[in-house]
């Protein structure tokens, strides 16, 4: 678990690409990923809206990944 200051010097940006990587390998693509740029001081990643079967197949492959 990421301490406060680990959370610090985690760049939003380095976040929604690695995220965006780890998902295309698992074949997801969530469209509307990116950078929330009304809020720079809060570093937050924008996840968007997505289909049902996307957000089925999201959860299943966390499941599978934490099992």
């Amino acid at each position: 678990m990421a301490t406060e200051h680990d959370r610090d010097a985690i760049d939003p940006y380095t976040a929604t690409e690695t995220l965006r990587e780890a998902l295309t390998a698992a074949g997801i693509v969530l469209p509307s990923l990116g950078t929330d740029g009304a809020s720079p001081y809060l570093d937050l990643v924008t996840l968007g809206n997505i289909r049902a079967d996307v957000a089925l197949k999201l959860a299943d492959t966390l499941r599978r990944g934490c099992a």
